[in-house]
């Protein structure tokens, strides 16, 4: 019997859940899903067992208690001389196989794969955090130069991408960071029209909030982010060392809320972005339902590895 957790090998968040479940003598497997084709795998319909030999060890995925999804990357070759055409192919049978690895672990994982990736969606997040009742910025999610010129028209705007943060060229690429927008003209119509974006009223920020959920706990986090010009839109831009990371406590209904949220994502796991504006008012901007949280238990000694592995050993009792 054991936990499984679904990574890559650079992944140093899983380094936290390695070293607790180390400290419990808990049994784990970590497959980093670069390395699997260089496992052998056998599926037995006949008695439904499911083994995975990777190396030395053998597991039988019927044996794992709970399981961890964390950051799987795509397959890679397991042998230099496997023709491009060939490996190709052969990646995706190999992504074929993570899927019915993540489909035969079941109720077991911690966040379903699945819930995790429906979860990404940004509309629905937004829509769910009303229905709840949290505060969102005044917004609208277009490719509608029409709209993003009413909204601006009222006040300030930031702008931010629906999905994907990163603009890939040729290397490692750039991060799009939230960014406060000075006005749009008719001649950005075009590039508007390029592909949808959010677009919010500037919330007056005192703090931004992270906050991360487990279950039933909340740890939340004030990050000083208007202590620098650079990072008064985005506490992300500029990667400063040096910003304050405060632990605090939220106010009950907004703590309520945050779990709420969580739940209603079909989740146990959840890093949700608050704004805290200089009134005290609390405002949701997203929730990403499998963010990082290792530098926060780094610089905060908040116990978030503890708790995840709680969760665990809770689903392993079921």
């Amino acid at each position: 019997m054991t936990f499984l957790i679904v990574t890559n090998r650079r992944d140093l968040t899983t380094d936290y859940i390695v070293r607790e479940l180390k400290r419990r003598d808990l049994p784990y497997l970590r497959l980093n899903t670069e390395t699997i084709a260089e496992a052998r795998v056998t599926i037995n319909p006949l008695d439904g067992s499911f083994t995975l030999r990777l190396g030395e060890r053998t597991q039988r995925l019927e044996n794992v208690l709970a399981a961890y999804f964390r950051r799987p990357e795509e397959p890679s070759k397991p042998r230099a001389d496997v023709a491009p055409h060939d490996w190709e192919y052969a990646a995706g049978e190999w992504n074929g196989l993570l899927k019915s690895i993540y489909v035969f672990v079941g109720k077991r994982w911690f966040s379903h794969p699945a819930y995790i990736m429906l979860a990404e969606d940004k509309p629905r997040q937004l829509i769910a955090a009303v229905r709840i009742g949290f505060r969102i910025p005044e917004g609208v999610i277009t490719n509608d130069f029409v709209e993003v010129d009413r909204l601006m028209k009222s006040g300030p705007v930031v702008g931010k991408p629906l999905k994907t943060s990163i603009v890939s060229e040729e290397g490692p690429g750039s991060i799009v960071f939230t960014s406060a927008l000075a006005g749009v003209l008719p001649e950005d119509a075009s590039a508007i029209s390029l592909c949808p974006a959010i677009y919010q009223r500037e919330i007056i920020k005192d703090a931004d909030i992270r906050v991360t959920v487990v279950g039933s706990h909340v740890f939340a986090v004030a990050i000083h982010s208007q202590a620098t010009e650079v990072s008064r839109v985005d506490w992300r831009r500029g990667s400063n060392p040096e910003l304050l990371h405060e632990a605090i406590t939220l106010p009950a209904p907004i703590k309520d809320k945050c779990v709420a949220l969580v739940e209603e994502l079909n989740l146990r796991f959840g890093a949700i972005d608050l704004i805290r504006d200089v009134n005290g008012e609390y405002w949701f901007l997203e929730c990403n339902p499998n963010g990082q949280w290792a530098w926060i238990e780094n610089r905060t000694g908040l116990p978030i590895s503890a708790a995840i592995v709680d969760e665990l050993e809770e689903i392993a009792k079921k």
